[in-house]
């Protein structure tokens, strides 16, 4: 039989513990982007945040934070199109969405449909293709809502470990789902998939989890161990800090792009295809890198 003073530990305790488990804080993304066009100087934008065909973009409202990478599909330059424009125009558009409170934070795709519906609605046609990845940061509830279409993506990491990732969408070989606005006339004969069969998902984040948004050119050059260990030298929530390891896994990236010699994934990837494929592959690189931290106004 209990004492009523053990009786009153064991309430306190049980109190206690469901006040730990509630955390009634608000939570944000401490974020730096970092990257390359395959084809320009390193670490330098173009109008907006792009990198070379890719583009990204970082936004702040009352109720989440908000991040996008997308990744313009180079083929079109073969028919004098700029790759980087529909890419680009994405991306700003969605930010606009979110800046102006157009979105429902457990919805991404929301924002992704509704930014490319407005591209479609240009009265002067912006051709083009793109992938594209949003991740959602809801800030009362801690939850992490995410879409992902093509292959760009996100890993979560905490204490050391990829707990949750988005999943690559592809047709087929090297051939990513995508949004695309075709010329009149041709419409069925280019690739173009629905912001809908983006893969969704969401769940719970903690203080401290680290999150990475990139496109493809980071993950098709460096396995989740390389990342890993450049993410274990993040030890703050400091801006600073996070650019800085930012910059570290996008310059590793680039570098191993170019090594002939390199068992890249992507050159894993094609040989598993059966292609005789060895070295990085040179393309664009984006890393938006995040670390949750506790909301401050």
């Amino acid at each position: 039989m209990l004492s009523v003073l053990s009786y009153g530990r064991l309430v306190a305790r049980a109190v206690l513990g469901g006040l730990s488990q509630t955390d009634g804080r608000d939570y944000s993304l401490v974020t730096a982007s970092y990257g390359f066009g395959k084809d320009f100087r390193k670490g330098i934008l173009k109008k907006g945040m792009c990198y070379g065909d890719d583009a990204c973009f970082i936004a702040r409202h009352k109720a989440a934070d908000v991040l996008g990478v997308a990744d313009g599909v180079g083929g079109w330059r073969d028919y004098g199109v700029d790759p980087s424009q529909f890419s680009a125009t994405l991306m700003r558009t969605c930010e606009r969405l979110v800046k102006e409170g157009r979105f429902t934070p457990s919805q991404p795709v929301g924002i992704l449909t509704s930014g490319y519906y407005e591209l479609l609605q240009n009265k002067v046609p912006l051709l083009g293709s793109s992938t594209a990845c949003i991740v959602v940061l809801d800030r009362r509830s801690h939850q992490l809502h995410t879409c992902n279409l093509g292959d760009s993506g996100f890993l979560v990491v905490r204490g050391g470990e990829v707990v949750h990732r988005s999943d690559e969408q592809q047709h087929y070989f090297n051939t990513p789902f995508q949004l695309s606005i075709a010329p009149p006339g041709v419409e069925g004969v280019v690739l173009s998939d629905s912001p809908d069969a983006a893969d969704s998902a969401s769940f719970d984040v903690q203080l401290g989890d680290i999150i990475l948004t990139a496109t493809d050119g980071l993950f098709d050059n460096m396995p989740d161990y390389m990342i890993l260990r450049e993410l274990k030298k993040l030890k703050t929530t400091n801006y600073d800090s996070v650019l800085q390891t930012a910059e570290s896994i996008a310059k590793q990236a680039h570098d191993l792009a170019y090594d002939p010699n390199y068992m890249s994934p992507f050159a894993q990837f094609a040989c598993d295809n059966g292609l005789n494929v060895r070295g990085g592959k040179p393309d664009d690189i984006t890393v938006l890198l995040s670390i949750v931290a506790e909301y401050t106004d």
